[in-house]
């Protein structure tokens, strides 16, 4: 059994692929073996996320999934614990392993009762798994609703209940734990990504994974984990020129701190130069506070060779540099306003796409609103599919697309599987952190790193700051974040 963390690297299934996995292991093995030792996987979890726990409510759907949960309470039941079944569905029609596990609770002296127990220690959720199409109804969904409204810890069978094992999509409102609870999913022959984008790493909590003796496989995985970037060392015999130069393009008037932070970042994660080419002309000549920030009229500023980050406090001001920076830019970040111009002019998509076909990298970095403005559909359908909508933004534009969110997917558009990012919290969720995402990437390419490593690199980081933030410390504003962005 393996724990999920930020520098795991592991390879994400979708759920056709797990199923032909699922089946493939279950031909080789006796039957029932699978469920048994899924069970036995959960019975294990479940004692140590609550060793003293002597109640344990499991609540089973009327499938497989089930069937983990009757199996998980039978061996919690041989092992001194009180585990109280509440089964939904019809047992004549429990599967042939779900049933052969029913008979196996009842016989170690399982209490299957109608409602859950008044009091628990630790509620197991196995009520829907991988093949769920619609949300929890009826008693299912109070049942969700009341283990996750309670303080006690909550262990999810494979995958939250209601949750797309694909999407991250949560189908049931109300069926996030409670923040102060404890919670934890055990997944099985496959991580699947849901339960790292979109509402999946609120609903799942920390994810744990055991293969359940089944080995390597040899499905194509549709995304990955790829943990902790390697870390870049500098030589003594280097300079400032050994590190690139990076020009910030932003700061439209009333703006210009959204370019002033993307420089900083750029600055502090470790590019030989940085200029900042404000678009407000009124802007002051220096930063008092960063003087090492070259700031310039950005009419007098030659990009030609340099990584450019634009866009960052734009404003509408920063449409008519785009055709320039994107013909002369040896490297460019398109962020804020940069990708609203984008998206709005059919040109410039043009121009976008061409800067692959000349080997000029690129990377996008929108968040749902900006991606669903650039793809011509709403936030709610780029949430609903994230990997699939960063897949899409990197293949129109031919970039490499950082679809910004809880779960940041980071896609190219070849035929390399996409990194769902694990990093970050939401501490992050607050005004100019963007800014100093792009100016974090700006350096990366800037030091000559490939676009797709840069960007890993980079939204990596940014999140790990947050993750390595103190408890109780002073809120972690932009400004402190793209001072602390690593070389």
């Amino acid at each position: 059994m393996q724990r999920i963390t930020a520098a795991t690297a592991a390879e994400l299934f979708d759920i056709a692929a797990t199923r032909r996995i699922e089946q493939a292991a279950a031909a080789a093995l006796p039957a029932h073996t699978l469920m048994q030792r899924a069970g036995l996987a959960v019975a294990r979890l479940a004692m140590a996320l609550a060793p003293h726990a002597r109640t344990v409510w499991v609540a089973c759907g009327p499938g497989n999934n089930g069937g983990d949960g009757l199996e998980a309470a039978a061996q919690l039941r041989h092992r001194g614990f009180f585990p109280v079944v509440t089964f939904t569905g019809d047992e004549g029609r429990l599967p042939p392993d779900a049933k052969a596990s029913l008979r196996r609770a009842r016989d170690a002296g399982v209490l299957v009762a109608a409602d859950p127990p008044v009091a628990y220690d630790l509620a197991i959720d196995g009520l829907l798994g991988i093949g769920a199409s619609r949300a929890p109804e009826g008693d299912m969904a109070a049942w969700l609703r009341r283990m996750h409204a309670g303080t006690q810890p909550v262990l999810s069978v494979d995958v939250p209940s209601g949750l797309d094992a694909d999407t991250g999509v949560l189908s049931l409102d109300g069926a996030l734990p409670h923040p102060r609870a404890v919670r934890a999913c055990l997944s099985f022959l496959t991580l699947k990504p849901g339960l790292f984008t979109a509402q999946g790493r609120d609903a799942a909590g920390t994810v744990w994974f055991d293969d359940l003796g089944c080995g390597p496989v040899t499905e194509r995985p549709v995304a990955r984990l790829a943990g902790t970037p390697k870390a870049s060392a500098r030589t003594h015999a280097s300079h400032k020129g050994s590190y690139g130069d990076v020009a910030v393009i932003g700061g439209a008037p009333g703006m210009a701190g959204a370019a002033l932070l993307a420089g900083s970042a750029a600055l502090h994660a470790g590019a030989g130069r940085v200029f900042v080419g404000l678009l407000d002309p009124s802007a002051a000549a220096v930063d008092s506070a960063q003087p090492e920030l070259m700031l310039r009229d950005a009419h007098a500023l030659d990009v030609s060779g340099m990584a450019v980050v634009c866009g960052c406090g734009g404003g509408t001001a920063v449409r008519e540099w785009l055709p320039r920076v994107m013909a002369s830019a040896a490297a460019l970040v398109l962020d804020a306003d940069a990708l609203n111009a984008v998206a709005a002019d059919g040109d410039l998509q043009q121009q976008l796409a061409a800067r692959a076909m000349r080997g000029q990298a690129t990377v996008i970095t929108p968040h749902p609103l900006e991606a669903a403005r650039l793809l011509g559909c709403t936030a709610h359908a780029i949430q609903a599919d994230r990997l699939a909508a960063a897949r899409a933004l990197a293949t129109r534009f031919r970039v490499v697309a950082v679809l910004k969110g809880s779960g940041t997917v980071i896609a190219s558009p070849g035929d390399e599987p996409a990194v769902v990012n694990l990093t970050g919290n939401a501490r992050l969720a607050t005004a100019g952190t963007g800014d100093v995402l792009a100016g974090m990437i700006g350096a990366a390419l800037a030091a000559r790193q490939p676009a797709f490593e840069a960007a890993h690199q980079a939204v990596w980081r940014h999140g790990h700051i947050a993750d390595t933030w103190p408890d109780g410390a002073a809120p972690l504003t932009a400004g402190t974040l793209a001072r602390r962005a690593p070389a």
